[in-house]
């Protein structure tokens, strides 16, 4: 398992949501990902796409197994060649560094 891929324990680090200046240069390190939303509905989200239904749902299920083992799990939107990732974290109220940490996750599974 590569680095990007092992557990991290959430419950050693103080999260909190992240100011506008934050996301932004967050959002700057990732491809591909977009803030969504606003107020309590603020995220991020990428849209990946595949060639078929069976490569998005072997993504899906790769991406399942890194988000039960982070303990954050995203909204999906699963579709016939694409999968619409949307990560926020409900107990601070907005984006933490969680979501750019799972986000950065669920990208390594394609490189």
């Amino acid at each position: 398992m590569t680095q990007d891929l092992k557990q991290k324990d959430w419950s050693t680090q103080t999260r909190r949501a992240l100011s506008a200046t934050e996301i932004v240069a967050a959002l700057a390190q990732l491809e591909g990902w977009r803030l969504q939303g606003d107020g309590a509905e603020v995220a991020i989200e990428k849209t990946y796409r595949f060639a078929n239904y069976y490569q998005t749902m072997a993504f899906v299920n790769a991406l399942a197994f890194v988000a039960h083992a982070q303990d954050h799990h995203p909204d999906l939107s699963v579709h016939y060649d694409r999968c619409v990732v949307r990560l926020n974290t409900h107990d601070v109220g907005g984006i933490s560094s969680t979501d750019f940490d799972c986000a950065s996750r669920f990208d390594a599974l394609l490189t």
